[in-house]
């Protein structure tokens, strides 16, 4: 992370806001797209977290195990209440969706048969890729202006798609790499000091 990304003053958060702001992320996102309402949310609306905060909090939510937007809230709220806030962010994320989704698998089990059901199953799920897809552009705008980046986006496509190495490996190489790489220290200034 920058020294300005860490610098940066913290809002301030209550257990409701968080609670609030990951039950618009759960509800916003039926059908998909959660990691882009996610962001949109954090980074756009709220200002919680910089775009580059936010990708490394998705990047530590997607290696570790469980459910990636379930982990980030565990990570959000526990940045801004430890686990109290976790606790608060994770019930926003999952007490209403779930009590809506045992309603709506009531309603698919009694009317699955019926052709126009699959047709607005099918919208939403286009609607979740294409969510998917404009979150990924988004954050990868910032990210082509760093060579590095890059360098190390095309080496993990190559070693996943192209060479079919298994995920572990693929962290094992670049992740000390990445981590090196962009490891917060101090800069020198431009200007040489008298």
């Amino acid at each position: 992370m920058s020294k300005a990304a860490l610098d940066r003053k913290q809002p301030a958060v209550t257990h409701r806001d968080l609670a609030l702001c990951f039950l618009k992320i759960a509800l916003v996102s039926f059908g998909g797209g959660l990691s882009a309402w996610a962001r949109q949310v954090l980074v756009e609306e709220r200002q919680w977290l910089t775009d580059e905060e936010f990708l490394t909090a998705l990047t530590l939510a997607r290696l570790l195990p469980g459910p990636n937007v379930t982990n980030l809230a565990v990570y959000v709220g526990t940045r801004f209440h430890g686990l109290s806030g976790a606790g608060a962010a994770l019930a926003g994320l999952t007490l209403v969706p779930l009590a809506i989704m045992l309603s709506l698998g009531v309603i698919y089990f009694h009317y699955h048969h019926l052709p126009g059901f699959q047709s607005v199953l099918t919208g939403v799920v286009a609607a979740g890729v294409g969510l998917t897809l404009s979150m990924g552009v988004k954050a990868g705008l910032d990210i082509l202006r760093q060579p590095m980046a890059v360098a190390l986006a095309v080496a993990a496509f190559v070693g996943m798609a192209i060479l079919r190495w298994p995920l572990w490996l693929v962290l094992v190489g670049l992740a000390p790499i990445g981590m090196a790489w962009y490891w917060p220290r101090e800069r020198k200034n431009q200007e040489e000091e008298p």
